[in-house]
C-alpha cells in the first residue's frame, strides 16, 4: 500500500485541504464563566451541558471535550470539537480556599493540587486546538497578569483568538474597555448566564474560526 496505507491517505488530505472541522478551546482565568459559556453553547445547539459551575475558583480541574457541535447562522455553519479547560492562574494557594471559601485544610490542599495540575493541562492542550475562545470578565481590569500571559502565549502560537467579554449583565461591566485593551482581536460582549448577544457570538465564531488557514507541516 506504500504511502496510501490505511490512515496515511486521510492524514495527507487533511494537511492539503484542512481539517474536517475545528477544535476550539475555551480558555481564561478562573471564574470568568468558561464552563457557563460552554454550557450555553451546548444547550443552544445540542441540548447537552459541559459540566457543573461553582463560585469557588478552579471548579473545572480537568479538560472536558464535546465532539461534533455544529453552530449555524443562516446558510453558514461551523462544526467543532469544543474543549472546556481548567482556569489558568499564575499562582494557586491552598490557603485561599481555606480563608475565602471555607474549605478544610485537607480539602484545600487537594483542590490546590488538582487546580495546579489543571493549569498545566490547559497549557498542554493548546497543542491540540485550532482556535481559542478566550473568556474575560468585563467587570474586571483587562490588564491582569493572567490575561496578558494567556494572550501572549496564544499569539506566540499563532492561534486565532476570539475574546468573549462575559458578564455584561452586571452593572459594572465595561466590554468597551476590553475592546480598547486588545484591539488586535475580535471582542464580542456576552452574558453566558442569560444568553444575551449569543447570536452575535455564534456568527463571529463561524466567521473567525471557519476561515481557511494555511496548515503547517509537522
Amino acid at each position: 500500500m506504500g504511502i496510501f496505507r490505511k490512515g496515511r491517505l486521510s492524514d495527507i488530505l487533511q494537511k492539503l485541504f484542512g481539517k474536517k472541522h475545528a477544535k476550539i478551546g475555551i480558555y481564561g482565568p478562573p471564574n470568568v464563566g468558561k464552563t457557563t459559556l460552554a454550557n450555553r453553547i451546548l444547550r443552544d445547539w445540542t441540548g447537552d451541558i459541559m459540566g457543573s459551575v461553582s463560585e469557588i475558583p478552579h471548579e473545572t480541574r480537568r479538560a472536558k471535550w464535546k465532539k461534533d457541535v455544529r453552530v449555524e447562522n443562516g446558510a453558514s455553519s461551523l462544526l467543532m470539537d469544543i474543549v472546556d479547560t481548567p482556569g489558568i492562574s499564575t499562582k494557586v494557594d491552598f490557603k485561599e480556599f481555606m480563608n475565602t471559601w471555607g474549605l478544610t485544610k485537607e480539602e484545600a490542599k487537594i483542590r490546590a493540587k488538582e487546580a495546579t495540575e489543571g493549569v498545566i493541562e490547559s497549557i498542554k492542550s493548546l497543542e491540540n486546538v485550532d482556535g481559542v475562545l478566550l473568556v474575560m470578565d468585563s467587570t474586571q481590569d483587562p490588564f491582569t497578569q493572567v490575561n496578558v500571559t494567556i494572550l501572549g502565549n496564544l499569539e506566540a502560537r499563532n492561534l486565532p483568538v476570539l475574546i468573549a467579554a462575559n458578564k455584561i449583565d452586571m452593572e459594572d461591566s465595561s466590554p468597551a474597555t476590553l475592546k480598547s485593551a486588545f484591539p488586535q482581536h475580535p471582542v464580542v460582549p456576552i452574558s453566558a448566564l442569560t444568553g444575551y448577544n449569543s447570536d452575535t457570538l455564534y456568527s463571529t465564531m463561524i466567521k473567525h474560526f471557519g476561515k481557511k488557514r494555511k496548515k503547517k507541516w509537522r
